[in-house]
């Protein structure tokens, strides 16, 4: 999943990066609120990290304008502003979760995964599809009850087609939630990501629509 983090404090900006793609996620950064506003309206993100105190634009500003612009990606508001009021303005303006500072890796993981299954309509965590299984809290591959070792990228592009599963993905958008801002894309690489997912979980799975995409289901 690509997620944006807009985040002006550099050390916790770096720390959460860091963490954050530990957790499979390609984390794309930006420090200024004006240039999250820019990014979150001209590119595909499926979930947003945003405090509220940034310059450029404020966080709240940045939420308002990507609500009226109808912009329905998930949003996680994470601030040191934790009055009631507070809480209450970024929830009635738009967000979908308020988390304050200071707070846990893990239980911003869990707040993430919350907010993925619900914008994709999905109440239980555990994605399936035939005897495949993928557990996104536990990293965990099974293929009819045996665990199955994929890497990194493998696991991201296989979590990504299963949230979209019964439609095509292309491969801009593709590249997009592996790699994001930060990586040079080798011009074969989602074949190659593909060639070892078909091999370690069947030939059958992943289906290539020429000219567009990659599809599950």
């Amino acid at each position: 999943m690509r997620l944006l983090l807009v985040e002006d404090d550099p050390l916790l900006g770096d720390g959460l990066k860091l963490g954050l793609q530990a957790e499979g996620y390609t984390v794309d950064w930006l420090t200024d609120g004006a240039q999250a506003l820019h990014s979150l309206l001209t590119e595909d993100f499926d979930l947003a990290v945003l405090d509220l105190g940034l310059p450029g634009m404020d966080g709240m500003e940045v939420l308002k304008a990507i609500r009226d612009k109808g912009l329905g990606l998930p949003v996680l508001i994470l601030t040191a502003r934790d009055a009631v009021k507070d809480r209450v303005g970024g929830l009635d303006q738009g967000a979908d979760d308020y988390l304050t500072k200071p707070f846990d890796l893990e239980e911003l993981s869990a707040r993430l995964r919350s907010l993925l299954r619900r914008s994709q309509d999905r109440a239980v965590p555990v994605l399936e599809w035939g005897e495949l299984s993928l557990d996104p809290a536990a990293r965990e591959v099974r293929l009819a009850g045996e665990t199955v070792e994929l890497s990194r990228k493998e696991f991201a592009m296989l979590h990504y087609l299963l949230e979209h599963q019964g439609r095509v993905v292309s491969r801009e958008r593709l590249e997009q939630a592996l790699y994001g801002w930060d990586t040079e894309i080798e011009s074969n690489a989602l074949e190659v990501h593909v060639h070892k997912l078909r091999k370690k979980l069947g030939s059958k799975l992943i289906s290539t629509v020429r000219g567009v995409g990659y599809r599950i289901g």
